[in-house]
């Protein structure tokens, strides 16, 4: 695969600014079939700095409803990366 194809998007909530600020940790949404490996591979190489940890989140699909349909919300998978200090990301910073 493809770095591109492995870091979907970025997640930017208030939680995971937080860990930008105070731990210098930057979450993505990774592809399913990718591994720990793989996506520190991906992010060294799209934004040129250096990755200490990865943590993997893979969510389950919870169930939604409209109306009198019944359905299921995809399942995702959430990578928490770890940079070393002096490392940072411009494109998380507004």
């Amino acid at each position: 695969m493809l770095s591109s194809e492995i870091i979907k998007r970025p997640i930017i909530t208030e939680k995971s600014l937080q860990l930008v600020e105070n731990l210098n940790q930057y979450t993505f949404e990774v592809d399913r079939r990718a591994n720990k490996v793989q996506i520190k591979k991906a992010v060294e190489e799209l934004f040129s700095v250096s990755v200490v940890k990865v943590n993997v989140i893979n969510t389950t699909p919870k169930q939604k409803r409209v109306g009198q349909y019944t359905g299921y919300a995809a399942e995702k998978t959430k990578a928490i990366v770890t940079l070393k200090p002096n490392d940072k990301i411009e494109k998380f910073s507004a």
